[in-house]
């Protein structure tokens, strides 16, 4: 098996240093990830100026732009051959609900999709990389499960608790939950006098019932969500053909 891995936390981030030596083993990987963290870049691709590839000394390589920058050079140009799975990660933290919108290591595996490679997203729920050797175990076991049932390409959120492996004993297929909107920016000003603004907190989850995976992360639990690309508003459309008539 042929595996491209790719984060948003950068080339020299310990998840994804965890990650390619979890899978080594079991395929043959190729690492492409950021040169810096592009945590919150999405799907972004860098359309202003070139790009470079550079080798890092553990072989790695690393790319001045997004993680979608990275899997996309690395399906067009880089590999000689298709791989068989994109797998990104391991995230510090969590992307769940509507945290996948904005998140760099979803759009990693989302660009491997795009190109008709299944593809899976890996996150720790917590910051701090505490049992990070837990989630690259597990990351491993369940890219060996393959999954033959799942149509292809699929495309895989996982979050994993930051536990034990002894604990991580049980998945579930779960669907995104909803966030309360973010916080207010902040605002402050720079050492000039010139107001500046950070990007204030993401909101509390408003929707994390039971089949959520806000829901399966508050219970210990590994949450595994399917997405997809495809967003029309089916609802909105009959609506919208009698308003535009």
């Amino acid at each position: 098996m042929k595996i491209l891995i790719s984060n948003d936390d950068g080339y020299l981030a310990p998840g994804l240093v965890a990650l390619a030596e979890a899978l080594a083993p079991i395929a043959e990987i190729t690492v492409i990830a950021p040169d810096s963290n592009r945590s919150g870049s999405s799907n972004s691709l860098t359309l202003d100026r070139p790009l470079s590839l550079q080798r890092a000394p553990n072989g790695f390589y690393f790319v001045n732009g997004t993680p979608s920058d990275c899997v996309h050079l690395a399906l067009t140009g880089i590999l000689p051959i298709k791989p068989d799975l994109v797998v990104s990660g391991i995230n510090q933290g969590q992307n769940m609900g509507d945290d996948t919108l904005y998140s760099g290591t979803v759009a990693a595996a989302t660009e491997g999709f795009l190109f008709g490679v299944p593809s899976i997203a890996f996150s720790q729920v917590e910051h701090g990389w505490q049992h990070l050797d837990a989630a690259a175990r597990l990351a491993r076991d369940f890219v060996e499960r393959r999954f033959e049932k799942l149509q292809k390409p699929f495309l895989l959120n996982v979050n994993v608790p930051n536990r034990p492996y002894e604990d991580l004993t049980r998945i579930v297929a779960t669907r995104l939950g909803k966030r309360h909107m973010s916080e207010p920016v902040i605002k402050m000003q720079d050492p000039h006098g010139s107001d500046i603004y950070w990007v204030g907190p993401r909101g509390a989850a408003k929707d994390a019932g039971e089949g959520t995976d806000f829901h399966a992360a508050q219970q210990g639990w590994v949450s595994v969500t399917p997405l997809q690309i495809d967003l029309t508003h089916v609802a909105q459309l009959a609506a919208l053909k009698e308003s535009l008539a």
